[in-house]
């Protein structure tokens, strides 16, 4: 797996899609982002799953509260709160047991930097969507933004599938258009992620991933 890699060397390769290096032109640079905390990443990606950045933002703020006084939900802790307690800080019931899904994941050490980062894509993926509550997208998401890993590609985002049927000029729609375009992405190996990073920023009026 590839870990770490030239910026230029990477843009370079990108740039051999004439439609992709359009759209490289007219972004701002991709910086790499530093690791982050893969217990608190899943817990924020699920906090935000189908409301707002603002809103996501709001609760999460309440959901610190609840760990005075660092406002770090130590998974120990977590496990242990009700569905009333979380609920209270805007949670539904629902996301409330995911959290302490991924709380009791963490407390079986399988959220370990040094075991997560010798997982493929792949491999990581069907690692982390056995927790309750965790899916494809958000598996990829964690990979690209909280790992930084170079090569995903999440064939299933609006956001990635919008820019690449304007970039392409697709018609497409449903699996065909899953095929066609992860097919296409094919040739921006191994570094699919940076590509997409790109994408989402081209695309002025679509909501994109956290960054």
């Amino acid at each position: 797996m590839l870990t770490d890699f030239s910026q230029e060397e990477a843009l370079a390769h990108l740039r051999r899609d004439p439609a992709l290096a359009a759209v490289i032109d007219s972004c701002r640079p991709v910086q790499p982002r530093p690791h982050e905390d893969i217990y608190l990443a899943l817990l924020k990606a699920i906090v935000s799953q189908q409301i707002s950045t603002k809103a996501a933002a709001a609760v999460w703020k309440k959901v610190e509260a609840l760990f005075m006084p660092d406002g770090y939900p130590e998974p120990s802790m977590l496990v242990l709160m009700s569905d009333d307690e979380l609920r209270a800080a805007g949670l539904s019931r629902q996301k409330a047991g995911y959290l302490r899904a991924i709380a009791e994941f963490s407390l079986q050490d399988k959220l370990e930097y040094t075991f997560i980062a010798g997982l493929n894509e792949e491999e990581l993926t069907n690692h982390l969507t056995v927790i309750r509550g965790v899916g494809r997208w958000t598996a990829q998401m964690i990979q690209m933004f909280a790992l930084d890993q170079p090569d995903v590609f999440p064939e299933g985002d609006l956001g990635v599938q919008n820019a690449m049927r304007r970039m392409y000029q697709l018609e497409e729609t449903g699996r065909p258009l899953l095929r066609r375009i992860t097919q296409i992405a094919e040739d921006w190996r191994p570094y699919r992620t940076l590509a997409c990073k790109y994408l989402w920023q081209s695309l002025p009026t679509t909501p994109k991933p956290e960054e």
